[in-house]
């Protein structure tokens, strides 16, 4: 058999096609990635990374506020949009050659690239061979198909607006849809969020769901559940959103933020025997192959935990067992997250409802409180912590937290739980105080059993 040109070809250079890519050369792998977008992908250069920088230029309203309280006097305070629009290029700029850095023992091929046969990839005209195929293209935002949708615009064009909405619906009650509210509210923005179910963050813990949307509305926001969207007319400058109940309303802006999809077709995977999902995600085993035994897929193309940190683990392990010997499948359960509304949310292992229905007899401790801070700024905010206990072992199933801090919080608490620590343990902990985190280790009370 004739040597291929490369051990390893990715396509598709975002944070799990980079950390795999890199991982394998650094063990003497001969690789080749492309990309026919900018380097870094979704989470750097559309999604978690400038995500984060509005969210932190929207925090900044609140801090002027709570200043008062303090003792401080914050003089006149305007906000320029496009400024902040322009830092945030400038910073997506330098994280781009970080990671064109990054692949510098790599070859990299600014184009598309397209499967030709188990081994083949072809790329701007050009055919490359490789042993190992990985396909990491990730997914893209998801619109319905209704009147009007080409009014709607999406996390990806809200992240270069020319100016700021003064109102904007948001369709979705996820990850996104909240982080954007968040980000428009504090920033003066008019908000209204449109759900077809009852709350938003389907598939979140309860108290979660409950207690986010409280807050939320608190601050403004406008949560309109159990509503469909059946068309989007646009009128003299503004757009009406039209309702399947009758209703309409008058707004600046429309983004959906309905969910995204794998973004795998119509680069020659069916063809060459690569399966999917009713969902378009590419069917993978544990050790992230295909139906083809040399084409791999990792990260949102996969659609099982679509988050940044995993995409990046499996595009290692996959370099590890390809290239260093050293066998490696990476694990979906107890996956700390966190989603940056205000204020944010973090979570990791079982909600209750999951531990409910996967037969666990469960103690439940919560609590709800006004974080010292805002006795004096006056903030009514309110902080939720729960812990989620299997009552027959006393481990600790799950950990679920809204308010300030919460997802730098959370993620120490993943260490605990994946070390399966028991609510004793916890106990014996000794607490920091005074801080919110020490809650999570002097609560003592059960909640009532429901009834």
């Amino acid at each position: 058999m004739p040597p291929y040109d490369f051990d390893l070809f990715t396509i598709g250079a975002g944070s799990g096609g980079v950390a795999s890519s890199r991982r394998a050369a650094s063990y003497g792998a001969k690789v080749g990635i492309c990309e026919d977008l900018r380097i870094g992908g979704t989470c750097v250069m559309r999604g978690c990374v400038p995500k984060k920088l509005l969210v932190y230029g929207a925090s900044f309203a609140d801090a002027f506020q709570d200043a008062a309280g303090y003792g401080w006097t914050v003089g006149e305070r305007t906000f320029d949009w496009s400024k902040l629009i322009a830092n945030k290029n400038k910073e997506l700029d330098r994280l781009e050659g970080i990671y064109r850095n990054l692949l510098k023992d790599c070859t990299l091929i600014e184009a598309r690239g397209k499967v030709v046969d188990p081994h083949t990839v072809e790329v701007g005209g050009k055919r490359y061979t490789a042993a190992n195929i990985l396909v990491a293209t990730g997914g893209w935002p998801e619109r319905p198909t209704i009147p009007g949708i080409e009014h709607s615009i999406t996390s990806n064009e809200a992240l270069e607006l020319a100016k700021l909405p003064k109102r904007i619906v948001i369709v979705g009650g996820g990850y996104i849809a909240l982080e954007f509210a968040g980000i428009f509210q504090g920033l003066g923005s008019q908000v209204t969020i449109l759900i077809r179910a009852d709350n938003i963050l389907r598939g979140f813990d309860e108290d979660v769901r409950t207690n986010l949307a409280i807050e939320l509305k608190q601050r403004g926001t406008t949560i309109m559940p159990k509503h469909h969207v059946t068309k989007i007319e646009k009128v003299a400058g503004e757009f009406i959103v039209h309702l399947e109940s009758g209703g309409t309303i008058e707004t600046d802006m429309v983004m959906y933020a309905t969910g995204r999809k794998p973004t795998a077709h119509a680069i020659g995977l069916e063809e060459v025997g690569v399966k999917f999902d009713e969902r378009g995600g590419i069917v993978v085993d544990e050790w992230c192959r295909t139906a083809v035994p040399s084409i791999y897929a990792i990260g949102d193309v996969t659609d099982r935990l679509n988050l940044t940190p995993v995409a990046i683990a499996e595009g290692r392990a996959i370099a590890e067992t390809l290239f260093n010997k050293n066998p490696m499948t990476i694990s979906h359960d107890n996956v700390a997250t966190a989603v940056f509304t205000n204020p944010p949310v973090g979570t990791v292992g079982l909600t209750e409802e999951q531990a409910r229905a996967k037969g666990y007899t469960l103690d439940i401790y919560r609590t709800r409180f006004r974080g010292m801070k805002h006795t004096l700024s006056g903030r009514e905010e309110r902080t939720m912590m729960k812990i989620v206990v299997d009552r027959a072992t006393d481990r600790v199933l799950g950990c679920h937290m809204v308010g300030q801090d919460s997802p730098e919080i959370v993620q120490c608490l993943g260490i605990a739980i994946t070390c399966g620590a028991t609510k004793k343990q916890f106990d014996r902990t000794m607490a920091v105080h005074p801080t919110a985190a020490e809650e999570f280790v002097t609560l003592r009370d059960k909640v009532p059993e429901p009834k």
